[in-house]
């Protein structure tokens, strides 16, 4: 059931992240559930590294997961927004 949970945590989280960030990108439903996946992870690991007691671990504490996510999700949309201008 963990990993239902995380797809659909994810998929919210990547959902909030495209509406925070301007512009529209044409990511299908599995596309955005990986951003909120993979930015969950970012979250975690740069919320760990700013706040303390330094852990790291693949699961962050429930109260600040989806929160995470979010920062996550949006701090990878900008970069690849930022690299997909370049080329």
């Amino acid at each position: 059931m963990g990993i239902v949970w995380m797809i659909v945590i994810g998929l919210i989280a990547g959902a909030i992240a495209r509406l925070i960030v301007p512009g529209k990108e044409n990511f299908g439903i599995i596309w955005t559930a990986i951003l909120g996946i993979v930015g969950g992870y970012v979250g975690g690991t740069v919320g760990s590294l700013v706040f303390s007691p330094h852990h790291f671990t693949l699961q962050p504490p429930v109260k600040h997961a989806f929160i995470g996510a979010i920062i996550g999700a949006v701090i990878l949309l900008v970069i690849y927004k930022a690299i997909r201008a370049r080329v």
